[in-house]
């Protein structure tokens, strides 16, 4: 078994560790995940400046891809979307009305010398071997400028996942300038679609954004979408639209799409309904505002780190100076060797070393002779003569020995050495010339298509709560328990919105909050249903009265209720097993006539709910009388016929004893008795429970 568990943990760790760094989560330093690296590489090397068919592009990456040609095909047209490293020829999809693309064999691409320019350069890239070993692939690109924030990403691994947002490329490089120079800089995300954004809680990466349609609201009777959030086509647009119509939540006469180019949705007001009424409306039950979370997670030094956009623009800032160093270095090494060939060419010629092999029968005493020959001229020289500058010698024609030209190949050594001077100043100032790459890499993306789209704004998210209106009739039906907004018979209780959360009270003193259903069972002893939200509440008491089912000692109590767990059972009464619920009321004042059985001096007394004083729901009652009671009856009123007493256990107990008045068993009022004018009786509410 513990070979078994280990064996389980060990491929259960490689499986995760593969697809995070493998599969899912893009690599900071060229923000590509394996499958675009792959593409890219790809393209690069079959580039020739004519188009390919996408299906070729596709069966290539399969030398380096082992995940099949959908994940291939699929990745290359997201890749080719961004409009940043591949080039476009046919029907690659619409992101605006959600169409996809044409199958791989009717579509062509190629790769931009952008490309070249911001990632590919072999000399300062480290290749491992393919997946069978056949061939030779980049670990990552050395990158110039952050892809992964540009492009924007979003994969699922194991036990994380991650989610960048585009933003626009040319703020993207201003602010890794600003990054260089030691300048404060903040990015925020632009969207090719356009729409509106909020990024007040966007936390530099970590938080989230709210984003909106562009609508032109101009005039009252109709409401064109103009511009779409991130993430939302002309399809799924309509749709979430016609589901709120469905619900009863828009009053839209009609929704007509005429999406092409731009986005173009227009939709038409029903009679009576005006823009002014329905833009929240549409923001709270439709596409047209979104909250998108985001995560930036990425594969840095082999390991998946979580970092802010800024870290990622600071890493990039360190980052191009490294690598313009190396290719500073690489181009500084190509000048020194073409400056060395140059100088021992000239001294070839010049000083006919040439003439020295004439003589010789064998590939050693040539190459000696050479060597030998430049002995005097050794101070000249950039480096030591090898074998290799031998054999360049040697390959040198005899028509370009007869007419070579001295004083040109002085001016070609004259502007290797200038250009060597300019590498090295180059060197030794790497910020001001990486600042110089990137204004350069800059102007090629200063066009419309890289300008910024989305407009940052600032609003609240519109809750679907506040803007939901309460125009649904809560109905109850006592034969069957049934109770929801969908319950086609019984009464209707009162009005509510599909969120709203409503207060269930039963008969046995057992009360509980719930949200609003279409249909849900409650049973048949409702003693009350009411709103449960904190302004309802706020101003509704509580008035039980109950017995004690073996001392028939009735209580009192007044009490407001609140903080539910939802659908979480709670107890109006302090021992639900020996206490029945007799009364139920929630007027705010009501005059009480208790009616006592028997023979006695006193046949009833009164008294008013504003005697009690009110309290939590969890205390106990006050005592009304140890007589049994023949029946109860509650007349609203508002006068006060006596301050409220201090709380006391007798209550009004000591007042009916004096009286003299006797007990009597409570009986239920008849079904088919009418209410009294006046009395407490009101949608959802029972004055008789027992």
């Amino acid at each position: 078994m513990a070979n078994a568990k280990e064996l389980f943990r060990q491929n259960f760790i490689e499986y995760a560790s593969y697809v995070i760094k493998d599969r899912a989560i893009p690599d900071i330093e060229d923000g590509l995940k394996p499958v675009q690296r792959r593409i890219l590489h790809t393209l690069i090397e079959m580039d020739d400046g004519r188009f390919n068919k996408v299906a070729n592009v596709v069966g290539s990456t399969m030398h380096y891809h082992p995940h099949g040609d959908a994940s291939i095909y699929s990745a290359l047209v997201n890749l080719a979307n961004c409009d940043l490293f591949i080039e476009k020829q046919g029907n690659f999809g619409n992101f605006m009305t959600g169409d996809g693309a044409a199958a791989a064999r009717y579509i062509e691409c190629r790769l931009l010398p952008f490309a070249k320019k911001v990632l590919y350069n072999p000399e300062i890239t480290n290749y491992v071997e393919s997946y069978d070993g056949r061939g030779k692939e980049p670990v990552s690109f050395p990158a110039k400028i952050p892809v992964v924030l540009i492009q924007g990403t979003e994969g699922i691994a194991v036990g994380m996942s991650t989610k960048i947002l585009p933003h626009n490329a040319l703020e993207v490089i201003d602010a890794q300038i600003s990054a260089i120079k030691g300048e404060p800089f903040q990015l925020y995300p632009d969207f090719p679609g356009g729409g509106i954004m909020d990024v007040s809680d966007y936390q530099d990466g970590l938080g989230s954004v709210a984003v909106r349609a562009k609508l032109d609201t101009s005039n009252a009777k109709k409401i064109v979408i103009e511009e779409l959030p991130f993430g939302v086509d002309s399809e799924s647009m309509i749709h979430s639209i016609e589901d709120a119509i469905k619900k009863g939540r828009l009053k839209i006469q009609s929704v007509s799409d005429f999406t092409a180019d731009k986005v173009n949705i227009e939709i038409s007001l029903a009679k009576g309904t005006y823009t002014k009424d329905i833009v929240d409306a549409l923001y709270a039950y439709t596409l047209c505002e979104q909250k998108i979370s985001v995560n930036c997670l990425v594969i840095k030094d082999k390991l998946p780190h979580v970092c802010t956009v800024s870290d990622v623009v600071n890493y990039h800032a360190n980052h191009i100076i490294d690598v313009s160093k190396a290719e500073l270095e690489v181009e500084k090494g190509h000048l020194y060797d073409k400056l060395h060939y140059r100088t021992l060419e000239r001294i070839f010629v010049e000083e006919r070393i040439y003439k020295r092999i004439e003589q010789k029968r064998t590939q050693e005493a040539v190459s000696a002779a050479v060597k030998t020959g430049f002995d005097p001229y050794s101070d000249q020289l950039v480096r030591e003569v090898s074998d290799e500058d031998v054999e360049r010698l040697l390959k040198i024609p005899i028509r370009r020995i007869s007419l070579f030209d001295i004083e040109k190949n002085r001016q070609e050594i004259e502007q290797i050495n200038e250009d060597i001077k300019r590498v090295e100043y180059n060197l030794g100032h790497l910020a001001e010339y990486s600042i110089g790459v990137l204004k350069d890499i800059k102007g090629e993306l200063d066009n419309e298509l890289h300008r910024r789209k989305t407009v940052i704004g600032d609003f609240n998210m519109i809750d679907v709560k506040e803007v939901a209106k309460r125009d649904i009739d809560l109905r109850y039906d006592g034969l069957t328990g049934y109770l929801g907004t969908n319950v086609k018979t019984g009464n209707a209780l009162f009005k509510v919105s599909e969120f709203d959360k409503i207060l269930i009270v039963q008969k046995n003193g057992t009360y509980y909050c719930t949200n609003v259903s279409d249909r849900t069972f409650v049973g048949k002893d409702l003693a009350y249903c009411g709103l449960a939200d904190k302004e309802s509440l706020e101003n509704v008491v509580f008035t039980v009265i109950y017995q004690d089912k073996k001392t028939k000692v009735s209580y009192i109590k007044r009490c407001k209720l609140s903080g539910f767990i939802m659908n979480k059972p709670y107890e109006l009464l302090p021992e639900p097993e020996t206490c029945s619920l007799k009364k139920l009321s929630v007027l705010e004042n009501a005059e009480v006539t208790v009616t006592y059985k028997g023979p006695s001096r006193v046949k009833e007394t009164t008294f008013y709910f504003s005697d009690f004083r009110v309290k939590g729901a969890k205390a106990g009652g006050v005592t009304i009388t140890k007589k049994e009671i023949a029946s109860i009856r509650i007349k609203p009123c508002k006068a006060v016929s006596t301050p409220p007493k201090e709380e006391s256990d007798a209550g009004l107990d000591e007042e009916l004893e004096e009286q003299g008045a006797e007990t009597s068993v409570l009986e239920e009022r008849p079904s088919s008795e009418k209410p009294e004018k006046g009395s407490d009786e009101m949608p959802g509410l029972f004055d008789d429970v027992d």
